[in-house]
């Protein structure tokens, strides 16, 4: 198993998929391809994970929970901002050519540390431990890639929800 030291997303049009390369540029490296129904599956129960393994969360009054969310979410972006860089495009066809299908992505809670792990077809698999601020950054590169394939065709929902249900009318967004 490969230890998921960095990763890189792409869409690629002709595939209609997702080209994800862990450890770009690395002899380590591995590609697959993640489709639309595994990524947005990904976001999906990832929104309740995270809102579930928050210590803050529970800290919080139920109105303040967006607040909160978004909060995370930026801090994130701002503590990861220096480990991104661009992946040559070399290193990318050289992925592509490479990639096998992603059968199952995995995230769970592991001491103060949060596991991802990735599994092809063929076998390749690569896992690493993430604190939250790199999942967080890891979920907006996707989304960035998802929205360039317009695979949301509806406003994409937040990353994270409140744990528990807010009680009154719920707010809409056109």
């Amino acid at each position: 198993m490969r230890e998921l030291r960095s990763i890189n997303f792409s869409y690629m049009a002709a595939e209609d998929r997702i080209l994800a390369i862990v450890n770009p540029g690395d002899p380590e490296a591995w590609s697959c391809w993640l489709t639309r129904r595994l990524v947005l599956a990904l976001f999906e129960h990832t929104e309740n994970f995270l809102a579930s393994t928050s210590s803050l969360m529970k800290q919080v009054p139920t109105g303040a929970r967006y607040e909160l969310i978004d909060f995370e979410r930026e801090a994130a972006m701002a503590i990861t901002a220096k480990a991104m860089s661009k992946t040559p495009d070399n290193v990318i066809k050289a992925g592509a050519s490479l990639a096998e299908l992603a059968e199952l992505l995995t995230i769970s809670s592991q001491a103060n540390k949060i596991r991802v792990e990735l599994r092809g077809k063929r076998g390749g698999t690569a896992a690493g431990l993430l604190t939250r601020a790199e999942l967080q950054r890891i979920l907006g590169m996707l989304q960035v890639q998802v929205a360039r394939a317009g695979w949301l065709s509806a406003p994409a929902k937040p990353l994270t929800v409140p744990a528990t249900e807010e009680k009154g009318p719920k707010p809409f967004r056109h």
